[in-house]
């Protein structure tokens, strides 16, 4: 698997989070682990301290955000800042809370959707590195 992450050019931050897991092929927890990844690059970004939808939604709203993806001048770069919230709710819905509340008999990834899901990962830590903190005024 190792060897097809490197192909891919998975991003240092996803394999950081679950390098042990990866060893070993547990690929539930190495999907659980490389989730919180990207909770984590966000709370440092932003400086916010909520998790999950919350964080994402504090972190890039489009009437007051912390973080953009792009200049959020036009109603493409908005719409695409909505699209990436959209995607990251989703991925912590699907993934992160799933493997944090289901036992793991009951909840079986593949190699390969853990593979694709860390290559989704991957896009978005990459988002995240290039993302603009909002200044706030008071």
């Amino acid at each position: 698997m190792r060897s097809i992450l490197s192909q891919r050019n998975i991003h240092p931050d996803v394999l950081k989070y679950c390098k042990l897991e990866l060893l070993n092929n547990n690929y539930f927890h190495a999907v659980l682990e490389s989730t919180k990844s990207v909770s984590d690059k966000t709370r440092n970004l932003s400086g916010l301290i909520s998790d999950g939808a919350s964080l994402v939604d504090e972190a890039f709203s489009l009437k007051n955000p912390v973080l953009a993806i792009n200049s959020l001048r036009t109603e493409s770069e908005q719409s695409e800042q909505k699209g990436f919230s959209n995607l990251l709710k989703g991925i912590f819905g699907m993934f992160r809370n799933t493997t944090a509340h289901a036992p793991k008999i009951n909840w079986d990834i593949s190699k390969a959707d853990a593979i694709d899901l860390m290559t989704t990962l991957s896009f978005i830590h990459r988002k995240l590195d290039n993302a603009i903190k909002i200044p706030k005024f008071k």
